[in-house]
């Protein structure tokens, strides 16, 4: 065990949750080169047996609930000693009562550097860090390629039916569609939100003689055709694909007049993030017949993890994934290791080239 004197001068690092399987041997090495004092989560790891017997000694181990914010922030001060920094993969929530708790100079080390190892920091109170001094950093871009590839996935299995083709041959049923379905290159593709993630789909379909179009609040420097305004995009495009960040103003920009504008037979597809979809005006435009809607694919929602429950469970039409857009191993490899990086640079004052996220101050997007 290494003493006090040692621990109390490396900064500490709280790994809420670890890159899954043998990524997480190498978040740690990354982390433990840095030079911090390392303690890990082991609830969501699988094998939490054999990571105890390979890195006790090394790195301090415990066992929380990280979506109890209770149990976190009773971690995040226990005996009085505080973390420099807390690194999150799956979003656990980091609100303002926490951050308090989790400051308060009293500690030997207070929180000053919040990590995300993915793009979205909604689960942080933004606000509450800023004002607490606490520097929330993510790893923007660095599942741009897994998501815009399972984008493309969600797009063809609703534009080919495949859920319902596979339900059909597992219990002996054999038929071809009463209506063929069009090929990719008769179908627009509306993306609503260009950043990394919406470009690298935009390639891909363009590739697979999709037309593409996109909205965003500005405009962005590329020669994809931006519509006039969302209702445009919506009501020219056989499929949407949303690829924005939770905010208040993208908070229900889904809703029920904007599925209605949607052009008859389209799908919606959701790697972005949920509340950005009205889940429930969702659901009963899928179990309306006469809605122009005709499927949707939807892989992040407004309550997730222990927490899941929507109203989507069981609509027709809906294709149901728990989150897992952006999970590839080189991916999440990417996101661990730049994410021990980044935190690693703003403990040690290296900020320069570190994306630091603040709260914005809050912009519509237009709706129409």
């Amino acid at each position: 065990m290494r003493a006090w004197g040692e621990r109390r001068a490396r900064a500490r690092v709280l790994l809420l949750d670890a890159a899954p399987g043998g990524l997480l041997d190498r978040e740690l090495v990354r982390l433990l080169g840095h030079g911090l004092d390392v303690t890990l989560n082991l609830r969501r790891i699988s094998d939490p047996a054999d990571t105890r017997a390979r890195w006790a000694g090394r790195v301090d181990l415990v066992d929380i609930d990280l979506f109890d914010e209770r149990a976190t922030t009773a971690e995040l001060v226990r005996d009085g000693r505080g973390y420099d920094a807390v690194k999150s993969r799956a979003g656990a929530p980091l609100r303002a009562g926490l951050l308090a708790a989790a400051t308060d100079p009293a500690l030997a080390h207070p929180l000053r550097v919040i990590g995300r190892a993915g793009a979205g920091t909604d689960h942080v109170d933004l606000a509450a860090a800023a004002r607490h001094g606490v520097a929330v950093t993510h790893t923007p871009g660095s599942n741009a390629d897994a998501v815009a590839e399972f984008a493309l996935a969600q797009l063809l299995a609703l534009t080919r039916d495949l859920a319902a083709h596979n339900d059909n041959a597992h219990q002996g049923r054999w038929g071809a569609p009463t209506v063929p379905p069009p090929q990719l290159g008769e179908l627009t593709l509306g993306i609503v939100g260009l950043g990394r993630i919406g470009h690298a789909l935009a390639a891909r379909a363009g590739a697979l003689g999709m037309d593409v179009q996109y909205f965003s609040r500005s405009p962005v420097p590329t020669t994809i055709r931006r519509a006039d305004s969302l209702h445009d995009l919506l009501s020219t495009s056989d499929v949407v694909s949303l690829h924005l960040p939770l905010t208040e103003g993208t908070r229900g920009l889904i809703d029920f007049s904007a599925l209605a504008s949607m052009r008859r037979g389209a799908v919606l597809l959701n790697t972005a993030r949920g509340g950005i979809v009205d889940e429930q005006a969702l659901a009963d435009a899928l179990r309306d017949p006469a809605h122009p809607l005709a499927a949707a694919a939807v892989d992040t929602f407004a309550h997730e993890h222990a927490a899941f429950a929507s109203p989507l469970f069981g609509a027709p039409g809906a294709l149901l994934t728990p989150h897992v857009a952006g999970v590839t191993r080189t991916a999440m490899a990417e996101a661990a290791i730049r994410c021990a990086d980044h935190m690693a640079a703003l403990l040690t004052g290296r900020p320069e080239g570190v994306p630091v996220v603040t709260p914005a101050p809050r912009r519509d997007v237009p709706h129409a």
